[in-house]
């Protein structure tokens, strides 16, 4: 029989070695499972500890947001591509709630309703995150709102002048001008810019909601040409998106306004348009068997456009004074502004610029 040649004291090191880089730490990770999925919606099984407007991560790194807690599963809407997910795949909590970085990077840039950047000119470095769904500033952190924006319009800058904070509706047919006009505001703010006084800049956001790519792109390019792009961003959910996205575009650009507010900064912010963020969260509605109420839209319609207009404001002195004038735009059929969206933002909003397609074709 051969001599063993290893001693009692390698043994010991070996083993001592071995159970040095053990590790007791736990983890604990909820994992659940895709019961069913179509048309941008998943319901999801086994996540009880699940919050509402939480991330979740499907397999291929697509992420969705919990939207409908119901007792056996949820209900989460698909940000992305949707196209590859299929019953029985895994799904697990990322336990970050929906927000999205903010920042001076942002200015110049084309970004998806994620924050992503779109136009192809690299990362935007960001050391900050925001919630998208905040309280808006309360009634003592306000001030009345006393500054003019102008326009470089003389018929709205004479009669129905904006101010810094207020939000002021667009409303008309389409093909009348809504667009062309927040534009032209946009481009009017250039020589406030050049002055490079805070108290005089204002930094702009152009949210384009259910729009034709072409369309998007032809407003970058009148900005861009205009010398205007330096101080705008541009978030775009064009038509061909899901409607998570173009539900969630507006709340993108309010937490990008909102972070320069609250440094004493002046933001402008266009939505362009609140009837296709209010068609796609209907879809989003419909499709997750929440009860239809009048035209099919759900009962808490009201409150997707309410919370999002009053983040609009001018701040107190306290809190920086700055201040978010926002613009949003709706889209009438046939001059009817009784129907349900168009009442529901005239009564959100502080004015109204009605624009009647019989003016406008009379030049």
């Amino acid at each position: 029989m051969a001599e063993l040649t290893i001693s009692a004291d390698e043994i010991q090191s070996a083993i001592e070695d071995y159970v040095s880089s053990f590790s007791a730490d736990a983890s604990r990770e909820e994992v659940g499972t895709v019961v069913d999925t179509a048309d941008g919606i998943a319901h999801v099984e086994g996540l009880p500890s699940v919050m509402t407007n939480e991330l979740l991560e499907f397999s291929g790194g697509v992420l969705g947001v919990a939207l409908n807690l119901d007792v056996r599963d949820i209900g989460a809407v698909i940000l992305g591509d949707y196209q590859g997910l299929a019953e029985g795949q895994q799904v697990t909590r990322t336990g970050r709630i929906l927000s999205v970085p903010v920042g001076d990077g942002f200015l110049g840039r084309v970004i998806n309703p994620l924050a992503q950047p779109l136009d192809g000119l690299g990362d935007i470095e960001s050391d900050e995150e925001r919630v998208l769904e905040l309280q808006a500033a309360s009634v003592i952190d306000r001030q009345s709102v006393s500054e003019p924006l102008q326009t470089g319009i003389k018929a709205i800058d004479a009669m129905t002048p904006i101010g810094r904070g207020q939000r002021q509706l667009l409303i008309g047919d389409r093909k009348t001008g809504k667009t062309a006009v927040c534009v032209d505001t946009i481009i009017n703010q250039k020589q406030a810019w050049a002055s490079g006084d805070p108290e005089q800049q204002v930094r702009c956001i152009y949210v384009a909601i259910g729009q034709k790519g072409s369309t998007i792109s032809g407003v970058r390019a009148a900005l861009d040409e205009a010398g205007a792009l330096e101080y705008t961003t541009i978030v775009a959910a064009p038509a061909s998106d899901s409607a998570g996205f173009k539900w969630l575009a507006p709340y993108t650009g309010s937490a990008i306004g909102q972070h320069w507010m609250y440094q004493g900064k002046h933001v402008l912010i266009v939505f362009d348009d609140l009837s296709k963020q209010a068609e796609a969260y209907r879809a989003i509605s419909l499709l997750l068997r929440r009860p239809p109420g009048r035209e099919a839209y759900p009962g808490d319609v009201f409150y997707l456009h309410s919370r999002l207009l009053e983040r609009c404001a001018k701040l107190s002195d306290d809190l920086g004074g700055g201040s978010m004038t926002g613009l949003p735009i709706i889209e009438t059929k046939a001059n009817d502004i009784a129907a349900y969206i168009p009442t529901n933002v005239i009564s959100i909003t502080d004015g109204q610029c009605f624009f009647q397609s019989d003016l406008f074709n009379q030049g």
